[in-house]
Formats: structure tokens, C-alpha cells, sequence
């Protein structure tokens, strides 16, 4: 039988705060993946990095804390530790992959197009092996056809922000480009929920594993925890909060001369300025 489901069990609790996650990861993310276009590139592989595991954080941290609201009548939920916490790295390797790509060939064109797929996918691919970790008495079904169009949802809002944040613009602009990324997370992951049925059985044993509110905790110390470490490292990184770089072409730097110099005349145009000049003198009124 089908079982009825709830997704706003709490109200909008859930779903704006979920929403606020997924807005914070992006923001630390991006930021750093507009920090890594502005250095040189022996720092680059660690900004991205920051960046990949910011918004991976960002979007399982977001999934679970949306799940909390997400009930079946009849039917307790638990869910799988090994596949869950799976999730979250196929979430940061996913990201990763296209983040290091937007980070070295650039915003545009085919990288660009390549960077927001993968990191799209790595949306979509987080959210539905979590929902593979769950646990409970019946199984889940999907409308193929909803289900791509949460899958097209997160890649094209993917692809928006990661050309959003290399504009380097500024911070105001990076903040739009994460209010976009969490509209990518949020509008997949509610998407993807829409597309969900759920089949009862009518008996059997009860399902195994570990509850939403004993995932609870580790979910929010370990990720919340390094969301804000790289918080830290936004705040206390004027380059990242201003989006500029370490120096622009007007500036000077040690050993680089301020202006270009100016060539030095050839022997052949010296002695023609000379015979110019004597020429001038010759035709003055006192020497003709």
C-alpha cells in the first residue's frame, strides 16, 4: 500500500533553515573558488579544495537538516551510517572535480559548461544516495521524469553560480552567486522529493539503523564546525572579502620596474637628430 507522506513536518522550520545551509556552504565555497583565480598556482590547489569541501558540507548538511522534517505515516525512519556518511564524500569529490576545473581553465566555454554539469551531478548524486540510506518498512519509487528535472535543475543553477563567482566582482556579487547555489540545493533536493512515492509493506520486521535525531548531532558538529573554520578564513582574508587581487597592473612590485623603459636611441637616429638641429641653427637670421 502507499504510504503517506509529509515533507514539512515542522513547517517552514526545516526548509528555511535547510535553505540557509546550503546558502552558507555555497558562499565559502565560491568565495574560495573566486580566491583561487586571483593567486598564483602553487596556492590555487588549496583554495579549491576549501571551496569543494565548503559547498559539500554545505549541501549534505542541508539535505539532513530538510530530512528532519520528512515523515512517513505508520512507518519510523532510520537510516544506513555507512551510506549516509558516503554521501557526504561523494558530495566534496563530485563538487571537487568541477570546481578544479573551473578553477584552472577559467569560467568560460567548454570548462565552464563541464564544471557546472559535474557539480550539478554532485548535487543530485548526494541527494539521492542519502535517500538510498534510509531505512523503514516499504520501499521508495521515483517519477523518472521528475527526478531529471531535479537533476536539470541543479546542474543549470551549478553552472550559474560557478560563472557568477568568476566574475571576481566583489563580495556582493559572490553573494548572489550563493544565494543561486542554494537555490540549486534547495530546488533539487524539494524537485527530487516531489518525484518520491512510498510503498508500505504491509508486514514484516522493523527496519534497522540509526534514527534522524541520532544522526542529528555528528552532522552538525563535524560539518557546522569546519563551515565555520572556513568562515574564519573568509573574514580574516580581506583579498577573498574584497575580491581583488594581490596587485593589479598599476600597482608596483618589488623588482618589476613601475612603467616600461624606454628604448634607447639607435646610433643611426642620434645623428640624424644632430644634422636636424644644425640645420635649424644654420638657417637662423645671425648665421646666414
Amino acid at each position: 500500500m502507499h504510504g503517506t507522506v509529509d515533507g514539512f513536518s515542522y513547517g517552514l522550520v526545516t526548509p528555511l533553515v535547510a535553505y540557509f545551509m546550503a546558502c552558507l556552504g555555497g558562499a565559502l565555497g565560491l568565495r574560495c573558488t573566486t580566491r583561487a583565480l586571483l593567486v598564483a598556482h602553487s596556492w590555487r590547489p588549496g583554495w579549491l579544495a576549501l571551496g569543494s569541501a565548503a559547498i559539500g558540507s554545505g549541501i549534505w548538511t542541508m539535505h539532513f537538516i530538510a530530512m528532519i522534517g520528512f515523515t512517513v505515516e505508520g512507518a519510523p525512519i532510520h537510516y544506513d551510517k555507512a551510506i549516509t556518511y558516503a554521501s557526504l564524500g561523494v558530495a566534496i569529490v563530485m563538487v571537487g572535480v568541477g570546481i578544479f576545473i573551473v578553477g584552472y581553465k577559467g569560467a568560460t566555454g567548454t570548462a565552464l559548461f563541464t564544471g557546472g554539469t559535474l557539480t550539478g551531478l554532485g548535487i543530485a548524486s548526494m541527494h539521492y544516495l542519502g535517500m538510498a540510506g534510509m531505512r523503514f518498512n516499504g520501499n521508495l519509487e521515483y517519477n523518472t521524469l521528475t527526478v531529471a528535472t531535479s537533476v536539470a535543475i541543479a546542474m543549470a543553477a551549478a553552472t550559474a553560480a560557478l560563472w557568477a563567482a568568476g566574475q571576481v566582482r566583489g563580495f556582493l556579487w559572490s553573494v548572489g552567486a550563493s544565494l543561486v547555489m542554494g537555490l540549486a540545493v534547495t530546488g533539487m533536493h524539494y524537485t527530487g522529493m516531489v518525484a518520491l512515492s512510498v510503498h508500505l509493506h504491509g508486514t514484516g520486521a522493523p527496519a534497522t539503523g540509526d534514527s534522524a535525531a541520532s544522526l542529528l548531532a555528528p552532522m552538525l558538529i563535524g560539518p557546522l564546525a569546519f563551515l565555520c573554520l572556513a568562515g574564519v578564513v573568509v573574514v580574516f582574508d580581506p583579498l577573498m572579502v574584497m575580491g581583488k587581487p594581490a596587485w593589479t597592473p598599476a600597482e608596483h612590485k618589488p623588482g618589476v620596474p613601475a612603467h616600461p623603459p624606454v628604448p634607447h636611441p639607435s646610433r643611426r637616429a642620434q645623428l640624424r637628430g644632430r644634422r636636424k638641429v644644425a640645420y635649424r641653427e644654420s638657417r637662423t637670421p645671425q648665421n646666414r
